[in-house]
């Protein structure tokens, strides 16, 4: 039987080889030396090895779409010009090596109360305070995420300003010859943090009610929408649940995709968490795959599922039986960067061999 894990998808002009994609990873590894935010040498071996070993379609970790957006001091953008030659490196290195035809996408993202952190390989933790390289950060109110800095509350100005800082990140991907958009709304930063009702009390007309806690992910994906081509895909991240009393449930997260897709969303990137400290999350292996399989049935729009997924077997079935339309690896991913090309081994599938490889291979397996 023909592998459903290795056959194409097509996303508006876009074919993606086969449904094994990389999900953005956070290297915390733009240093000054090489500019704020510039992606170097590290990323170009990091995503690069990916392409080499098979995925289909790699996302970059969250570029944040201006200064105070990062995560870090230490974070990707694609806020200047400077940064977006330096992803324009690496993507044609992707189109270049990519061993199945890979595409490659950027992820926009702004951190918004949980920006100006240490990065995870520091001796410290917590906000970067000013005196250190860090910044005031913004959210919908003034209250911060459990030990990091209280943020300032976003002025409807300012709300616009990153709307737009969005869509000019938007433009800089197309120029830089990224394949895709995505645009970052989990794990609670900024978009997400507008979503929750958990984090957003705002009364004004970004808060108050589903419909305005909404509003500024959607004012995004329109944005967005509106200057890359209409040929290019245009994928969104969520967070179906934030494993917490009171926050964004599956239910809420449908009607979210459901807009979302209305609005020329291609795919919903369906993740979870990251809103609250306190939340419960019961990880299991592919723990957040019903939440796709939700969100694709009961949203009608193509999916990605993510989280603990580590087998060729576990994401063929995925795949096979409906539950998504494409399955994202992380941590499987950096333990191995030819996961693709062996899981097609292992599966039987015959897909083109990086030559280098193709000896070794054949004779020993993989």
């Amino acid at each position: 039987m023909p592998s459903a894990l290795f056959t194409p998808l097509q996303l508006r002009s876009l074919t993606v080889p086969h449904r094994g994609w990389v999900s953005p990873m956070c290297q915390y590894s733009c240093h000054p030396e090489t500019g704020e935010g510039v992606p170097n040498d590290w990323h170009l071996m990091h995503l690069g090895s990916f392409a080499a070993g098979g995925a289909a379609l790699i996302l970059s970790e969250a570029a944040a779409v201006n200064a105070a957006g990062r995560i870090s001091p230490l974070d990707a953008g694609l806020y200047s010009d400077e940064q977006a030659a330096g992803w324009e490196r690496i993507v044609a290195f992707v189109h270049r090596h990519g061993a199945v035809d890979s595409k490659i996408g950027a992820q926009l993202a702004h951190a918004g109360r949980k920006a100006s952190t240490y990065w995870p390989f520091s001796d410290r933790s917590g906000s970067v305070p000013q005196s250190d390289g860090g910044w005031v950060t913004s959210g919908p109110s003034s209250d911060p995420f459990d030990g990091y800095a209280a943020p300032e509350a976003m002025s409807d100005a300012d709300i616009h300003g990153v709307v737009a800082d969005f869509a000019a990140a938007a433009s800089r991907a197309v120029a830089a010859g990224f394949d895709t958009v995505e645009i970052h709304g989990a794990h609670g930063y900024l978009l997400h943090q507008f979503q929750s009702p958990l984090i957003n009390t705002r009364t004004d007309g970004w808060g108050g009610n589903e419909e305005g806690r909404n509003r500024l992910m959607l004012a995004v994906v329109d944005a967005v929408r509106e200057v890359i081509p209409d040929s290019m895909p245009l994928l969104l991240r969520i967070s179906a649940s934030d494993w917490a009393d009171g926050g964004v449930d599956v239910e809420a997260s449908v009607r979210l995709a459901r807009a979302a897709a209305e609005r020329g969303v291609d795919l919903v990137d369906v993740s979870s968490g990251g809103a609250v400290a306190h939340q419960q999350i019961r990880a299991v292996p592919g723990y957040q795959a019903g939440f796709a399989q939700q969100v694709k049935n009961d949203a009608g729009v193509p999916t990605g599922a993510v989280g603990l997924l580590t087998s060729a077997t576990q994401a063929e079935d995925i795949v096979a039986n409906g539950r998504a339309d494409a399955v994202f690896m992380a941590r499987a991913a950096l333990r191995d960067p030819h996961w693709w090309l062996r899981a097609a081994y292992e599966l039987g599938h015959d897909i083109p061999w990086v030559p280098q490889y193709q000896r070794a291979v054949l004779r020993h397996g993989f």
